[in-house]
């Protein structure tokens, strides 16, 4: 049977090399000191770092998509779905810190190759607090007044991009349903004239009370419809405006087949058949009793499961999009599977309703016109009132919307005497031990070779 051969183990003598340092303790204090020294020097004649801190708080709006997800977009970021931290990557875009370089005090030269992306990298420190809406810009200068300088308009400069960007969505938004508010106010005029046409011509201006109280239980189902024509006017709006913000990228639910998801078909009927039943409960009830609140709360769950249902499935389309075109993208589609849905709605109130019209029969022919049309005259001046009620909304939140970021604590001024770096105490110690360490290294490298 062969030996095989067996590693040794070295152990070390530390006692000789305690030996040999010793014996060489002169080098040894000279290479400490000088260590030390270096470091004392360099900390003394390093140029001074100061840091200033700019904390935010988010303000994170549910409705609609948020600036911040607009600004990205257009903008070309899209790290995260997460407002907050879409902020944070804005806040290093080219539009907040470019006017913050060329605002600095430094050589061309320094400044010349300085692009907004090395500029975050070296100067600024931009995070979320963890589990929170706090936002904290902490950024680095050669002055404890260029530091200030640099955090506060970080901060500045982003309310202004922000400001703006809203402006422009909620405008685009504005626009859109100012041109249906035009077209609603025209309807309205026209129903309005018909109507007063046929009581001059007909000398009727007012039903018995027996035609009035028939009219009156036709009320909920001329409210349902007028409010689901003001539905599908306010998501078409907002269905162009996603649209328009998303330039060349075209989606809409009929490319994504959306409406073909048995999911989707199934929450669609759920909602009509639901609608229905509300109109038919506000016709004997009044919107406190509890019937009536109980169908509103199964009404807006089964619209929530269905937008919940569409934004899976835009996501399962676009996997690999930029997130916040994706939730524009999710904007557009819901509008327009909202409007189909709301379209079957009224198309089945509607049918219901003529199905109570029915009993408006034993009316008077002209009666009968009567009531018809100053149902219709209700109906197209209730559009009309209430688009314009979303349109002073929007120009409400367009105001709003300019406050999504609300200073906590504003940039403070380092002293003078307390820059982050150098640090002279902390680097004379590193200078100390660096020089230890080189001794024993020195020490050790005469102990192997005496050895």
């Amino acid at each position: 049977m062969e030996n095989k051969p067996q590693a040794q183990e070295e152990n070390i003598d530390f006692a000789k090399l305690w030996q040999i340092t010793k014996s060489r303790k002169k080098s040894a204090a000279a290479l400490i000191s000088g260590c030390t020294a270096a470091a004392l020097i360099a900390a003394l004649v390093w140029p001074p770092t100061y840091e200033s801190t700019t904390t935010v708080q988010t303000r994170v709006t549910g409705a609609g998509v948020s600036g911040a997800a607009v600004a990205a977009a257009a903008l070309g970021i899209g790290a995260t779905t997460s407002p907050t931290l879409s902020y944070v990557e804005l806040m290093k875009s080219n539009t907040v810190l470019q006017p913050i370089i060329d605002e600095l005090d430094w050589d061309e030269d320094e400044k010349e190759f300085l692009t907004p992306e090395k500029f975050a990298k070296k100067n600024l420190t931009i995070e979320n607090t963890k589990q929170t809406n706090l936002i904290k810009v902490t950024a680095k200068g050669k002055t404890p007044e260029e530091a200030q300088m640099i955090s506060q308009h970080v901060v500045d400069n982003f309310l202004v991009m922000m400001t703006d960007m809203n402006k422009e969505t909620q405008s685009l938004l504005v626009q859109f349903l100012n041109d249906r508010v035009d077209v609603a106010k025209k309807e309205a005029e026209e129903a309005r004239n018909k109507f007063a046409e046929y009581q001059k011509e007909h000398g009727i201006y007012s039903p018995d009370e027996q035609a009035k109280i028939a009219v009156n239980k036709m009320n909920a189902f001329d409210e349902a419809i007028g409010n689901m024509r003001v539905q599908q006017q306010a998501n078409q709006a907002k269905a162009d405006s996603a649209a328009a913000q998303l330039g060349d990228i075209n989606a809409n639910s009929q490319s994504l087949k959306i409406n073909d998801n048995v999911n989707v078909q199934n929450l669609r009927s759920k909602i009509i058949a639901a609608e229905v039943d509300l109109v038919g409960l506000r016709q004997q009830y009044t919107e406190e009793n509890p019937n009536v609140i109980k169908a509103e709360e199964k009404l807006t769950a089964l619209k929530q499961n269905l937008a919940q249902e569409v934004n899976a499935l835009v996501a399962s389309k676009y996997t690999t999009i930029n997130p916040t075109q994706e939730s524009l993208i999710k904007d557009q589609v819901n509008a327009q599977v909202a409007i189909e849905v709301s379209k079957a709605s009224e198309q089945a109130v509607a049918k219901r309703r003529d199905e109570k019209a029915k009993e408006l029969d034993d009316f008077p022919q002209e009666v009968q016109e009567y009531m018809n049309l100053q149902r219709d005259t209700v109906i197209k001046e209730g559009i009309y009132t209430d688009l314009i009620k979303q349109m002073e909304n929007n120009k409400i939140r367009q105001a709003m919307d300019s406050m999504d970021i609300q200073v906590v604590d504003k940039a403070n001024l380092p002293f003078v005497e307390k820059p982050v770096w150098p640090r002279p105490k902390l680097m004379t110690v590193a200078g100390f031990l660096i020089g230890c360490l080189l001794t024993i290294g020195n020490a050790f490298m005469i102990y192997k070779r005496e050895q």
